[in-house]
């Protein structure tokens, strides 16, 4: 079972169907997700020493897939998407959580810090791009959205996400940055903090109109089919 499991989360990661197995068998694949996310939690920070015990056990990474997963639930769910259930959405979630294991390359440890700054920013927009489009695609393809739908589906939650957690002062660095570093206080993922910033700024010229939008598209799938 568990080869099943590996072998239809590649094909999930990889933008194809997986097999039947996922919901003849979903405690498997929740499972699985949910130890591949603790994984990779810790070792997005096992070497970096600002961060909280939590993050060092890779605590704050499932809470924070328990967090979207419930966060896309609640919001999509008055969208009247097709086999929508919290189950189905966490699991797609966490199965989502391997591309993370770029970030536990200790690349600081082989390459400058210039070098590491840009290397970290790369495996964030990889990493983020990566997780972006599967969303879509399940978006359009399990939950069988409208591209409109789809578009505001999943702008707004990483809109708010990103909103929130500039206004939690992300890892403790997204105002400095705007602040200015000092040398002693630089680190490899300061590229990262600052493309994060910079993030928080469009999302939040971008929230107003993403919300007056699903307002609209909520009130028009109230005609619709009903939730399942």
């Amino acid at each position: 079972m568990l080869r099943q499991v590996i072998a239809d989360t590649l094909r999930m990661l990889s933008f194809r169907r997986p097999s039947p197995a996922i919901h003849q068998h979903w405690q498997w694949f929740l499972g699985f997700g949910l130890i591949v996310t603790w994984l990779t939690g810790i070792g997005r920070y096992w070497d970096n020493p600002k961060a909280h015990l939590a993050q060092h056990l890779g605590l704050g990474s499932l809470i924070y897939v328990l967090v979207l997963a419930l966060l896309l639930w609640i919001l999509l769910y008055p969208l009247r998407p097709a086999r929508w259930s919290l189950r189905n959405v966490l699991i797609f979630v966490t199965l989502c959580s391997p591309p993370a294991l770029l970030y536990a390359i200790p690349v600081e440890r082989f390459m400058s810090l210039a070098a590491a700054q840009s290397t970290n920013a790369w495996f964030l927009a990889i990493v983020a791009s990566w997780r972006v489009a599967l969303l879509v695609r399940f978006l359009s393809r399990s939950a069988q959205l409208s591209m409109v739908e789809v578009m505001v589906g999943t702008l707004l939650p990483i809109a708010l996400i990103i909103v929130a957690l500039m206004f939690l002062n992300l890892e403790h660095a997204a105002f400095a940055i705007m602040a200015g570093i000092a040398p002693e206080n630089r680190s490899p993922a300061d590229t990262s903090y600052a493309i994060v910033v910079a993030l928080s700024s469009l999302s939040m010229l971008a929230l107003p109109v993403l919300l007056i939008m699903y307002a609209a598209l909520v009130l028009e799938a109230r005609g619709k089919r009903p939730p399942s």
